[in-house]
């Protein structure tokens, strides 16, 4: 049948369903984030892929403006097959559509937040769950508020290189660094219940986030890790967001803020996976820049990331 399809399947962002595997050429056709249908048509949706092309609140290398395309192309490698250690297709048995990028002015960044705050209400509105490719990681901010206005505070799952909670009152700054600090004050996120993975980067206030670092990885292994956060979060509703330079430089070099000892890419997927279970909300995959990326590899991660993200929210939804 794959093979059958093959021969025929084509552009399916404009011509699929929104739901099943798909077998057009991996280097043809119309890109779309996993070969799944543009549309701005939310009803009967069960996710909606969002491409957030932002990087003005970078402190280093910029690029990831064009993470989500790099993203999109990437994982044009993936929906041949269901995602491997899972058990089921989520793109067989939900409708996920590519809801295209968020639009803004890039001269007038202070109206940037309120403009994804209020597209991620839309999507969340309308009954479907939320996947955001980045873009830099202030973004993750905005959109936790669209998810706390409709969810209640939320318990973060935070992977990272870096804690970026340093300290920042003014509510008007645009930083990648400090979102998480303003998220905590501002009751977006219940530090108790929230846990960060990956960290190697000094910032001795934690705010009350629970810290898994990268050498606790590295020692315990991912089965613990996985448990541990299931421990934090238990069944609240739960927000991921996965920085890309959680993994280690050698693994993903396409990033603005690498930084050494951190995650392998293998260490990341079986802790993705062994978090099936908890009550996503949604989640986004953040700070590719593929001008550092010579291979591809890092949004080839970051596009792992992203389906591993969608099974996360499927696990949960499964009708029986």
């Amino acid at each position: 049948m794959a093979l059958e399809d093959a021969k025929t399947q084509i552009d399916l962002a404009f011509t699929g369903s929104g739901r099943g595997l798909a077998y057009e050429n991996a280097f043809g056709g119309a890109l779309s984030a996993f070969r799944r249908r543009y549309t701005k048509d939310l009803a009967g949706v069960d996710l909606a892929i969002t491409g957030v092309p932002f990087d003005q609140a970078v402190t280093n290398r910029p690029g990831t403006r064009l993470g989500p395309r790099a993203i999109r192309e990437a994982s044009a490698l993936q929906p041949f097959d269901a995602p491997y250690g899972w058990g089921y297709s989520p793109l067989d048995e939900f409708t996920v559509v590519d809801y295209g990028d968020l639009a803004f002015d890039y001269a007038m960044v202070s109206e940037f937040p309120e403009r994804l705050t209020d597209h991620i209400r839309g999507i969340l509105a309308a009954g479907a769950g939320s996947l955001v490719l980045g873009g830099d990681h202030y973004i993750s901010y905005p959109i936790l508020k669209a998810h706390a206005e409709k969810f209640g505070p939320i318990s973060l799952i935070h992977f990272d290189a870096h804690s970026d909670t340093w300290q920042d009152d003014d509510l008007s700054r645009i930083d990648h660094g400090t979102m998480f600090y303003k998220a905590v004050k501002t009751g977006l996120i219940d530090p108790k219940t929230s846990v960060q993975i990956g960290i190697r980067t000094d910032n001795p206030d934690t705010l009350g986030v629970n810290i898994i670092d990268a050498r606790t990885v590295h020692e315990r292994g991912a089965a613990w890790v996985a448990g541990e956060v299931k421990k934090i979060v238990g069944d609240r509703n739960c927000y991921l967001t996965f920085d890309i330079d959680c993994l280690d430089p050698a693994f993903a070099p396409g990033t603005g803020t690498p930084v050494w000892g951190g995650l392998a890419s293998w260490q990341a997927a079986a802790i993705l996976r062994d978090l099936a279970g908890v009550n996503l909300t949604g989640g986004d995959v953040v700070e590719v820049s593929p001008p550092y990326d010579t291979t591809g590899a890092t949004a080839v991660a970051g596009a792992h990331v992203a389906m591993e993200i969608i099974a996360l929210y499927g696990w949960t939804r499964r009708a029986g």
